[in-house]
């Protein structure tokens, strides 16, 4: 091979490999699927042994303009009072798209779930949390809470974590305090602990 004949090989061979480096880079981005939410608001409804409700809704609320997942979150602390009962109600909102998050987890019920984890809820728990989803789906969005009427601590977190796009039929899924939860696959669209105290 001449001067000339490796000099058209090595432009040839340049070229082809730019061609297909250019190509590669083209590929498609695969896409983060996770919901921006800035506002979590937990709603409170004292009930009865019957179940019916009693008094007012009361709420706490975790916030962070930037998206709770990616800042650094306002997080008031949630008060209950030591031997009631009440109805607990999730709420999700992304303020930057103006989107109501709890709709699209309703939608997708058999795709999400929230887990209650913490002090408040595992070891020896304060809190016993049940699902009650009007759907009869375990999404978590609403529930009941049986507070202990003499728990070991006056203070404890709640840890609540939602996730997508996980086995529900993997076994202990279904169980709200499962601590394992990632076994069941999916990822996590919202961790975020509430301080707790008791009255």
């Amino acid at each position: 091979m001449n001067n000339l004949s490796r000099i058209r090989f090595f432009i040839l061979a340049t070229f082809l490999a730019f061609t297909f480096s250019s190509c590669e880079s083209d590929d498609p981005v695969e896409e983060n699927d996770e919901e921006v939410i800035t506002e979590v608001t937990l709603i409170f409804t004292e009930v009865d042994g019957t179940g019916a409700t009693i008094g007012d809704p009361f709420q706490f609320v975790a916030s962070d303009p930037q998206g709770i997942e990616l800042g650094t979150p306002s997080i008031e602390t949630v008060t209950l009072t030591k031997g009631k009962s009440y109805k607990m109600e999730i709420s999700l909102y992304n303020s930057i798209a103006d989107e109501d998050i709890t709709e699209e987890v309703e939608e997708e019920s058999d795709e999400h779930q929230f887990y209650f984890l913490g002090t408040a809820f595992v070891g020896t728990p304060a809190l016993t949390y049940t699902y009650a989803d009007p759907s009869g789906e375990l999404i978590g969005l609403n529930g009941t809470i049986e507070v202990a009427t003499d728990p070991v601590s006056n203070n404890a977190n709640m840890r609540l974590v939602l996730r997508h796009d996980l086995d529900k039929s993997y076994p202990g899924a279904d169980n709200p305090n499962f601590e394992n939860f990632t076994q069941a696959g999916g990822e996590t669209d919202l961790d975020l602990t509430f301080p707790l105290v008791l009255e």
